[in-house]
């Protein structure tokens, strides 16, 4: 997996394609897919955030619309709302060539209170 792209809130994660990806009925798997997802999800905090310590999942869903293809997929995150204590994002996925979403993703990251250097002593 690699990062194509990542600042203000967004980010375009590649997953380049290998046999092994593939499920039965030659399209690749869900799982596969799924971490994807999750790894986009986590570039678009931190291209939002920084690397904050603790700031974690609290919830992932993923709508499978079309079998992928034996291609490289892309996951293009974004934010829908930053608050002070949560990140509510969106990921679409699709094969490279084609516009047409394999699936779309949404979920919630738990950000940590932000501390003084006083509390944490």
């Amino acid at each position: 997996m690699r990062t194509d792209a990542i600042g203000n809130g967004r980010a375009v994660l590649r997953l380049p394609f290998r046999a092994s990806m593939l499920r039965p009925g030659g399209v690749v798997s869900g799982p596969m897919i799924m971490m994807l997802a999750d790894a986009c999800m986590y570039a678009v905090v931190l291209s939002a955030i920084g690397a904050v310590k603790l700031a974690v999942t609290t919830s992932f869903s993923v709508n499978f619309l079309y079998g992928a293809k034996p291609a490289d997929l892309l996951a293009e995150g974004e934010i829908l709302r930053l608050g002070s204590r949560l990140v509510v994002m969106q990921v679409r996925v699709h094969s490279e060539g084609s516009d047409e979403p394999v699936a779309h993703a949404t979920g919630t990251y738990s950000i940590p209170p932000r501390r003084t250097p006083q509390e944490l002593n």
